[in-house]
């Protein structure tokens, strides 16, 4: 799996957590940007950055947030859980045998947090998360 597939691997998975329910989540634009991080990479990957419209009901059900990208991906993400304003949850990657967890904590109209992912070679990953709230509204 190349670094640009990993890093928006690790980008999709963290975006329905975002899109939680009971979290501080609301419809509208939001920009992410993750910067990832490789044990034995002599160099800083560059950061990504994606905008993306979260709809009312995606706000309510994360399940229904980017059904495109979970059929491209064996990632499965388990344990979601709900404390104030932080939501964390954990990762298992079978095809690709990497396992992790991640933690979003929102602020006001923003969020950041991160992932942690284990590779079965022993490498680590490591993803950072910040994002904004850019308005109710979405480009169509």
């Amino acid at each position: 799996m190349t670094f640009r597939k990993i890093a928006i691997a690790l980008a999709l998975c963290a975006l329905p957590m975002v899109a939680s329910a009971a979290s501080p989540a609301k419809p509208g634009k939001w920009e992410m940007t993750m910067q990832m991080e490789m044990t034995g990479m002599p160099m800083k990957m560059p950061a990504h950055t994606v905008t993306y419209c979260l709809t009312k009901e995606e706000a309510e059900n994360p399940e229904k947030l980017a059904p495109e990208a979970k059929k491209n991906s064996d990632c499965k993400r388990t344990d979601l859980k709900m404390d104030g304003s932080t939501v964390s949850w954990k990762v298992s990657c079978e095809k690709s045998k990497m396992t992790g967890e991640g933690k979003v904590t929102y602020s006001g109209d923003g969020f950041d947090g991160g992932m942690h992912m284990t590779m079965a070679n022993g490498g680590e990953m490591n993803a950072k998360y910040s994002g904004k709230y850019l308005g109710p509204t979405c480009d169509k």
